[in-house]
């Protein structure tokens, strides 16, 4: 019989959140040694090392087994690929991420860490993050941007050298807000992308432009999408997201007003919704919601939680 998956792992202690509570992807337990990646002898040995454990990805997949826990293999059994450091455990344990086609393995299947990341454990999805969003940034970032010469990873693959100029180039991450707009009532603002399944409805939010604060893109992306002027912006959390390679920084917001201009070329549709409406939706199948690895269902569990706590999501 096959076991059952794993309750998701219980939330992490946030020491800086509002809520004390870790989004599903910012959660991490290896230490990711920075000190370690320029000492090529001690990388040699680590990798050496009988306890090393490697994590194989493969276009944003990787192995896990019947309940949907990582498989991490030795360094004897991993197929040969460019391979990333990713850290150590506090035992001496290192870990690595191997690019290559995902071997065969009894008992096991290639998942993503969207359809696995919100059930992984605190140590296992930040090995995962980690070493999805180092393979899609080699992926795409092959050659130098100054002269076009091919590059070659450095530095345990955090980053990427030059052999022509000499120049280094390090992993590009990508900020994006992301922000639950609210009356200070009993509503929230929801909107549906053009590209999006019918009844999937989401939090609004875009990307940083250049010379942005996050603030100042947090105000013009709902002016921009649904007419909103905003006012007690608060910054709530923020979580990798290697898909493929953005970091989302979420919050919340007051509208100062409630007549929404919905633009087309950025939302197929938008509203208003009280938390009664959204559970009735939900419960009745008429709406479905992020998944829950995603940032977007925290800013969103949180505020129905705060039904009992008018002012929670205000603090």
């Amino acid at each position: 019989m096959t076991p059952p998956p794993p309750p998701p792992p219980a939330p992490t202690t946030d020491p800086a959140g509002s809520t004390g509570r870790v989004p599903a992807l910012s959660r991490a337990l290896v230490d990711r040694a920075a000190e370690r990646r320029g000492d090529d002898g001690w990388l040699a040995s680590a990798w050496a090392d009988p306890r090393s454990r490697v994590l194989v990805v493969d276009d944003g997949r990787t192995l896990a087994d019947v309940a949907d826990r990582l498989v991490l293999l030795g360094v004897e059994e991993a197929p040969a690929g460019d391979r990333y450091f990713l850290g150590v455990e506090p035992d001496g344990t290192p870990y690595w991420a191997v690019v290559a086609p995902l071997p065969p393995r009894p008992g096991s299947r290639p998942r993503t860490l969207r359809e696995i990341g919100a059930g992984l454990d605190d140590r296992g999805v930040g090995l995962f993050a980690h070493a999805v969003g180092l393979a899609n940034w080699h992926a795409t970032h092959p050659r130098c941007p100054r002269c076009g010469t091919p590059t070659v990873p450095t530095l345990g693959g955090h980053v990427r050298r030059c052999p022509a100029d000499g120049s280094e180039h390090f992993p590009r991450t990508d900020p994006a807000v992301i922000m639950l707009v609210h009356d200070a009532a009993d509503r929230c603002v929801l909107g549906r992308g053009p590209g999006w399944p019918p009844g999937r409805y989401s939090v609004l939010a875009g990307f940083v432009e250049p010379g942005e604060s996050a603030e100042q893109a947090v105000a013009r992306e709902v002016a921009e999408e649904v007419g909103l002027g905003l006012a007690e912006l608060r910054y709530t959390a923020s979580q990798p997201w290697p898909f493929p390679s953005s970091l989302m920084l979420a919050f919340t917001a007051r509208a100062t007003g409630t007549d929404l201009r919905v633009d087309p070329a950025e939302l197929a549709d938008a509203g208003w919704w009280s938390r009664a409406e959204l559970r009735a939706a939900v419960g009745r199948g008429d709406l479905s919601l992020p998944p829950p690895v995603s940032i977007a269902r925290r800013l969103l569990d949180d505020w129905l939680a705060a039904s009992t706590h008018p002012h929670r999501e205000d603090r």
